[in-house]
């Protein structure tokens, strides 16, 4: 938790580089599962509306879901950090410059891989909202909106951070299959 709390205080610090939009968009994302929750909760046993039961798997899942998206920011951060040593290698020998190739599209790989991840854990997000907009407690009206704001924002900014990597990785097999499956998950909602 700490170091998340970590990735999460350099996204404020405007002096530092180390961590960027792919960290912000997950606690944004994170944000919104709480928030989400947060009107699940109280939705539970109102008159007019679903069983608790209904909403206590949104809530349980929700809950899940802030901690996998703000875990989720940290290992995008710590990604960013690898790809940035990895362009750091020596490079004077044949031998050195193919282990700092391998290294590098490895990591742009798995810096386009880690956002598309959260991008999926932020749809997920806003199916909760979705499915929470059909019936709940309308006092939280303005908690689920926000929610539902900051799930678009959080997969928009995962998306952007895997679209940004693409044109870096060579293997246009991976890019390909990166592109398809972002493109799936922009599909099953109208933010694409």
């Amino acid at each position: 938790m700490e170091e998340n709390i970590k990735a999460f205080l350099r996204v404020l610090d405007a002096s530092d580089n180390s961590t960027g939009g792919g960290t912000a968009a997950c606690v944004a994302g994170s944000m919104a599962a709480g928030l989400i929750g947060m009107v699940a909760r109280l939705s539970m046993g109102k008159d007019g509306l679903e069983p608790t039961a209904h909403y206590e798997r949104i809530a349980v899942r929700a809950e899940e879901l802030t901690h996998e998206l703000f875990d989720g920011g940290r290992i995008d951060s710590e990604t960013y950090a690898v790809i940035s040593s990895a362009y750091k290698m020596a490079q004077e020998t044949p031998e050195q410059k193919r282990a700092r190739s391998t290294v590098i599209q490895k990591g742009m790989k798995h810096c386009a891989e880690v956002p598309l991840a959260n991008a999926r854990l932020c749809r997920e997000v806003l199916s909760l909202a979705d499915t929470l907009v059909e019936n709940f407690n309308t006092n939280a009206t303005s908690d689920l909106q926000c929610g539902r704001y900051l799930a678009i924002a959080g997969l928009k900014g995962c998306a952007a951070n895997v679209r940004i990597n693409l044109p870096h990785i060579k293997d246009q097999v991976v890019v390909k299959r990166l592109e398809d499956d972002l493109a799936a998950v922009l599909s099953e909602t109208e933010v694409a």
